[in-house]
């Protein structure tokens, strides 16, 4: 073969093939994206549509029916499902394997965008993806210093303003989030007796605050060599802009809105609530932008958290600290893994020394680790691919496979050595003889591998990091085998003696390089079990009842031990994640105040946990772990809490704790598990889904009470979560109008439900931008 024959003749290019190799390949090691796991794209669209004070029944009726008549149409469309909360509307699409996702958002908006119209009041829909939904990788909390007596919660428009804009600046950081506290609004309390008193409604203060809040482009005129652009201004630049508002005119007297209402700035009722070890705190996360190195972004936001404490936060009384870092893990993670590719290469490294019993030929094998590592780097940059648990177990796997073709070749070219060939034609003749088994025992291993590759499922896309480390390093050491080994071998073996012949009664001589170098140090031994070994099978294979006996036993032998040593069946391994998490249902109606004292009892059987500091007489007289961390967040209808503990080895502890100080909440579902390697959502590959369907919801509604209890008498242990709540009525109050005396007082229902609203909760008159 000219390859082989051209590697031995002309060395010095075959070294600087190899050192181009190990020195893209240590570029390649730099420039690889480094996370936990693979990324895999999950085929779905969302569109969610906020309606503030839209009622579950309105949400559906008003925007949830109307958009799935438009989306039922999308090309490629699998199955459509939806859901309906106060406030709030969601649309989950999903789409067959292989469907690019762009054109499905692409579609997705496209088909929205022919919705004839919304309610007033309700948002523009948001579409996303599974891809864009990013999972966050890093959580901080935003808490007041000792001594300031600033309430946390007002600081949220601080927070968006200043720390998510910092954030969002850092390499690396697709978006960042801020959850909790109240925003500012502009406020605006009407006296209704005096709204009465002038026969004013409360429709027509807020038209009038509506229709004076605008900024109009009037067109430009040319006068003399200037171009001027006309604008009519408008917005409310301070609250006495709004008390200055002419409502009418009553009997020739304006009536102001300083007449009727008072104005001020204050802030909106929370909507989340957010406590961090029994104090209530913002919290702000940080999502990664796909193929980003988590590692490089996360350096970035601790450098951002300690320039925003020490030049903003700490001088005006605040602190920020994180709670949450995914790269702890990731740390640990690729530490062991790394430590196990290590260990395994040495330990194959160790294991050809003991049978080559030479140095220069263990380091001859030995150079075909190291080589077609870095030649698997060069193929996973160029690849797209990143370094993660997967990619880096693939490469421990294959670290034992990349000697073998490299030892064929060498024991073959020592073979040819004794024969009494030079050195030169036993590497050219050891190396030609082999190569076509050398190459259908690589092709048969990349064969396994490589349909993985293009496996569009999650199950492909998972493990695909696996099938490229194993075929592009298997591969690679096909080459290394046929270029650098008998390069090697033709200048750096030593002399090799001619065997001597064996007796007519040996049953096989001894050729190899591994039974000379143990031929020499225990000749006597050496031939004392090889004629052992030989009599055996000859005595065995010539008996046709001991011939089926031991096919038969062996074969059953394995049958029962692979039977008995079988593992339990699971999608994916848990991973020992230093995070338990939990989501509590509260009975319906439960509103932000409720949901904090819910978390009272909660926060009042943990603080032991948390006060405790690690290896203290205080923790030793726990029955559970020092809690490093928690937090509880209450969003909509269900809480979410969670925790960390100070020794992560302990972290399944936390799980049992949880539970009970949650068991005793009145009417409350809890779900408590600790977060596995590879979810993005809870209990996500874990679970078990029972979708009951059908055209009557207090029917579903039934059925589900009964499927929760069989599935609980079934399977006790485990944690059953309906999704949504089994009792799906929340208390209200109903307001029926009486359209006769509507009509007498020219009164209609929208004027009617628009009065009420802004008398109870509050409505939305116009907007107002905060300067600063």
């Amino acid at each position: 073969m000219n390859l082989v024959h051209s590697a031995i003749r002309y060395p010095v290019s075959t070294a600087v093939g190899v050192l181009l190799v190990v020195l893209f390949g240590i570029v390649a090691l730099v420039k690889l994206p480094v996370q936990l796991a693979p990324d895999v794209e999950k085929h779905e669209v969302t569109v969610d549509t906020f309606w503030p004070g839209g009622s579950p029944h309105e949400v559906e009726r008003e925007i949830i029916d109307e958009q799935e008549e438009q989306l039922k149409g999308v090309e490629g469309l699998e199955k459509m499902f939806s859901e309906s909360s106060y406030g709030q509307g969601k649309v989950i699409l999903r789409f067959p394997t292989g469907t690019n996702t762009d054109t499905a958002l692409l579609q997705v908006s496209n088909r929205l965008n022919q919705v004839k119209e919304y309610p007033l009041e309700v948002d523009e829909p948001v579409i996303s993806s599974a891809d864009t939904r990013g999972v966050a990788m890093a959580w901080f909390i935003l808490d007041t210093l000792e001594g300031n007596p600033v309430n946390i919660e007002t600081m949220r428009d601080f927070a968006e303003d200043v720390i998510k804009a910092r954030f969002e600046r850092v390499i690396g950081v697709a978006a960042s989030n801020v959850n909790g506290g109240r925003e500012r609004e502009l406020r605006v309390t009407v006296d209704p007796a005096k709204l009465a008193a002038r026969a004013l409604t409360i429709m027509d203060l807020a038209q009038a605050l509506d229709q004076e809040n605008r900024d109009y482009s009037a067109g430009d005129f040319d006068e003399g060599k200037r171009s001027y652009i006309v604008r009519t201004v408008g917005e409310y630049r301070n609250p006495q802009d709004v008390e200055n508002v002419i409502i009418a005119r009553r009997e020739g007297v304006q009536v102001y809105v300083r007449d009727v209402a008072t104005v001020h700035i204050d802030y909106k009722d929370p909507t989340v609530v957010v406590r961090q070890k029994g104090r209530p705190g913002i919290a702000v996360n940080a999502i990664r932008q796909t193929g980003a190195n988590v590692l490089d972004a996360m350096d970035g936001l601790r450098a951002a958290v300690i320039e925003l404490n020490e030049e903003i936060l700490n001088p005006r009384g605040f602190r920020l600290f994180q709670v949450y870092d995914e790269t702890e893990y990731i740390n640990r993670s690729l530490t062991l893994v790394q430590q196990n590719l290590i260990a395994g290469s040495l330990l194959a490294i160790t294991v050809l020394y003991l049978f080559l019993r030479t140095g220069s030929s263990t380091l001859v094998v030995g150079l075909a680790i190291p080589i077609s590592m870095m030649g698997t780097f060069i193929m996973m940059w160029a690849l797209g691919r990143n370094f993660n648990v997967i990619s880096l177990a693939g490469m421990t796997f294959a670290a034992g496979m990349l000697v073998d073709n490299s030892i064929v070749v060498l024991e073959n070219i020592y073979r040819h050595r004794e024969l009494g060939k030079s050195l030169f034609q036993a590497a050219y003749d050891g190396t030609v003889e082999v190569w076509g088994a050398v190459l259908a025992s690589t092709l048969t291993t990349i064969a396994v591998f490589i349909p993985i590759v293009f496996m569009e499922e999650q199950s492909g896309q998972l493990f695909r990091d696996i099938a490229i480390a194993i075929s592009a390093g298997v591969g690679l050491s096909l080459v290394v085998s046929m270029t650098v080994i008998p390069s090697l071998s033709a200048r750096v073996l030593t002399t090799v003696k001619k065997p001597k012949e064996r007796e007519a009664s040996t049953v096989w001589n001894s050729s190899t390089l591994a039974e000379k170098a143990l031929a020499e140090r225990h000749p006597s031994r050496l031939e004392r079990i090889k004629d052992a070994l030989g009599s055996l099978v000859y005595d065995l294979s010539g008996s046709v009842f001991w011939r089926s006996v031991i096919i038969l036993g062996f074969t059953s032998l394995a049958l029962v031990g692979s039977w008995a040593l079988l593992p339990k069946a699971e999608y994916l391994p848990q991973g020992n994640r230093n995070l338990v998490v939990g989501i509590l249902l509260p009975p319906p109606g439960y509103n932000a105040n409720e949901f904090v004292k819910m978390g009272k009892p909660i926060e009042s059987t943990l603080s032991p946990y948390w006060d405790a500091k690690p290896g203290s007489p205080e923790e030793a007289a726990l029955d559970g772990p020092s809690i490093s961390n928690f937090f509880y967040v209450a969003r909509g209808r269900s809480v979410f809490m969670g925790g960390r503990v100070n020794d992560p080895s302990r972290v399944k502890e936390l799980i049992p704790l949880f539970r009970r100080a949650t068991a005793d909440l009145p009417g409350v579902i809890g779900i408590i598990t600790q977060r596995g390697l590879f979810e993005r959502g809870l209990g996500e590959g874990r679970n078990i889904d029972i979708e009951i369907t059908g055209p009557e919801l207090d029917t579903l509604v039934g059925l589900g009470v009964q499927v929760f209890g069989q599935v609980k008498g079934v399977l006790p242990e485990a944690q059953v979560r309906p999704i949504p709540s089994l009792d799906l009525g929340s208390p209200e109050v109903r307001v029926t109008l009486k359209r006769d005396r509507a009509a007498d007082v020219q009164m209609t229902n929208q004027e009617l439900g628009f009065t009420i609203d802004a008398l109870v909760d509050g409505a939305k008159a116009s907007d107002y931008q905060f300067e600063g």
